[in-house]
């Protein structure tokens, strides 16, 4: 039987420009094209944007000197290609009929947490389909959503993203240039927090503990944020199938926060690295997680 072709979307929201068109037509194409266009995206980038190699293949040598080298190099590769694949694929996250997101974007887990209307902070680590995730949740849960956001450097790729991570139940996208005041007032109105705080952003509010055997820099937004407004801690990861995406909403961490940022920023490391083994190749190694350093220690990464 002759392949259907994809039909003219139907338009229920205005269109601002022909790439928004184009976009909205294309979102009807079949995931395998998406997967087969995003992974030769991805391969390009793992191919020519040779520092950005260099960093994931030195990310992976410091986090996992047991693993064979032939190993660490199929995730190096697996981590542009799951890059590429996530971004391509917000086209139909974005701009396709809501009923893809239902099909190709599997809730699992503990959902009834965010269910119930009471302000959470969710932790959420940056593996590539926290945007398939986010899109799922906020879709799908009808409440107050929150999350930060990092303003992009040009403005057509900006608007893009901010509008994409706006499409569902009007969330409140926080800039960092804000800082976490704004978020502390969320969480006070009963909203659903999402906090993505795994990434090295310096020495300021941050403590060195342990990833992976490394002294890294970690922020201790998470635990500050949950003492001061008294709600709990859940986390959510996404991850890559062939399918689409599948959420996986755990349980809310007991004892959480100590009242230690010491202690409590090792307990988030010690997590995320249990999440990190069971998905290497698609996690943001792509980041330099140890440029931070104690001081007087060497740079670990090579020039």
């Amino acid at each position: 039987m002759a392949a259907s072709r994809p039909s003219w979307p139907v338009l229920t929201s205005p269109v601002r420009s022909v790439s928004d068109l184009a976009q909205r037509w294309l979102a009807r194409l079949p995931l395998p094209m998406f997967r087969a266009a995003g992974a030769a995206f991805g391969l390009a980038l793992w191919a020519f944007a040779r520092r950005r190699r260099s960093i994931v293949e030195r990310n992976l040598e410091l986090c996992f000197p047991e693993a064979e080298p032939g190993q660490r190099a199929r995730w190096a590769r697996e981590t542009f290609v799951s890059f590429g694949q996530s971004f391509v694929d917000r086209v139909w996250l974005w701009h396709g009929d809501p009923k893809l997101v239902e099909q190709r974007v599997a809730l699992t887990g503990r959902v009834e947490q965010l269910e119930q209307g009471d302000a959470v902070l969710c932790f959420v680590p940056h593996f590539y389909g926290m945007d398939a995730g986010w899109t799922r949740l906020t879709h799908t849960i009808k409440r107050n959503w929150w999350t930060f956001y990092a303003p992009q450097r040009k403005p057509g790729m900006d608007r893009w993203i901010r509008e994409g991570r706006q499409r569902y139940a009007a969330p409140r996208l926080v800039s960092r240039r804000e800082g976490v005041r704004p978020l502390l007032k969320g969480l006070r109105e009963g909203a659903a927090l999402c906090l993505l705080p795994d990434m090295d952003l310096g020495a300021r509010d941050s403590v060195f503990v342990e990833f992976f055997g490394q002294e890294a820099a970690t922020v201790t937004s998470l635990p500050r944020l949950a003492k001061a407004a008294g709600v709990p801690v859940v986390p959510w990861i996404c991850r890559l199938v062939p399918g689409g995406y599948q959420v996986e909403v755990m349980a809310a961490w007991t004892g959480y926060p100590s009242g230690d940022d010491l202690v409590d920023a090792r307990f988030m490391n010690q997590q995320l690295e249990g999440y990190v083994r069971t998905m290497p190749g698609q996690y943001h190694w792509l980041h330099r997680r140890f440029k931070t350093r104690p001081d007087g220690a060497a740079s670990l990464y090579r020039s």
